[in-house]
């Protein structure tokens, strides 16, 4: 039995759900991933994986398991690295994910440079509303915008993002502008799954606390992009985050309402899950792309 693959195809069963799903994966056929994971079982004299038709469990001895050989991987991954030179010479693939739009403004563009810059490294983008994890998903390095929870993640902030209300001059002209957020509540909206919930939130400029408006959406999609593009058809007020709307504010093709009530601004990261010395290919990214996102969030607004 050759146990580092077999502990390879457990893992990937777990992160896939199911051993069929693994065996998709690895192009193998489903009774070998199947038998190669009993054999481990056999060997360690305990029951890893609890099989259903329905859906497949870790055991208590199979979570401790796991847990244990994601740090033998993650050793062997590092000293595979060191064998390559991505220690000593920037080369390798780099793995990085950011949110869908924010990437095709920003990461995008400093991903070409940097690829120009550094011929011996391949980089996939992940672009994804959804957060994807760093480790299940094999991500080097991710965009994060808005507060990170306790973790061991480590960021680097490159930037603030403000959240704001928004509207068309028509709508503003046909409905009045809004005085209080409260004003929010008879108003057409537009919302979308993000910073823009049917609560918005806000803070009172006198108290410094922040307080929560019901909104009945006109119009609920599921992109900022569509929720930009329906208030610029005077759909609508919504609340986006600056970027998603900054050209059309630029353009006077939308107001930002309600200023003194805009929450604070949240903070916009880099995040990796390395601890102690980087890959070189990690730490000449970090560099190339951190001082390019901050010149990029500093400008926003200043057109």
């Amino acid at each position: 039995m050759d146990r580092l693959e077999a502990m390879s195809i457990v893992l990937l069963t777990i992160e896939k759900g199911s051993l069929t799903a693994a065996a998709k994966a690895l192009n193998m056929p489903l009774p070998t991933v199947s038998r190669k994971v009993t054999e481990l079982e056999a060997y360690l004299g305990t029951k890893l994986l609890h099989r259903s038709t329905r859906k497949l469990t870790l055991t208590d001895a199979g979570e401790a398991y796991v847990g244990s050989i994601k740090r033998i991987m993650q050793d062997i991954e590092e000293v595979e690295r060191a064998a390559a030179g991505e220690y000593t010479t920037p080369r390798g693939e780099l793995v990085l994910t950011a949110p869908v739009l924010f990437g095709d403004m920003y990461m995008l563009p400093i991903v070409t440079d940097f690829l120009a810059a550094y011929p011996e490294i391949n980089v996939r983008l992940l672009l994804s509303d959804r957060n994807l994890h760093l480790y299940d998903d094999h991500v080097d390095m991710a965009v994060r915008i808005g507060t990170l929870p306790d973790s061991n993640m480590i960021a680097t902030r490159v930037g603030t993002m403000d959240t704001l209300v928004c509207a068309s001059p028509d709508l503003l002209a046909a409905h009045g502008v809004p005085k209080h957020p409260g004003d929010l509540e008879r108003l057409p909206c537009v919302v979308f799954a993000g910073p823009s919930t049917t609560a918005w939130w806000f803070r009172d400029p006198a108290t410094r606390r922040d307080f929560d408006v019901k909104i009945q959406p006109r119009l609920a999609v599921t992109t900022a992009e569509a929720a930009v593009q329906a208030a610029l058809r005077h759909t609508g007020f919504t609340r986006v985050y600056r970027y998603h709307c900054d050209a059309a504010l630029g353009a006077g093709a939308l107001v930002h309402v309600l200023r003194k009530f805009d929450v604070q601004s949240i903070p916009v990261s880099l995040i990796h899950g390395e601890r102690g010395l980087l890959p070189l290919k990690m730490r000449v990214f970090l560099d190339f792309a951190a001082d390019r996102l901050r010149s990029a969030m500093s400008a926003l607004g200043q057109a």
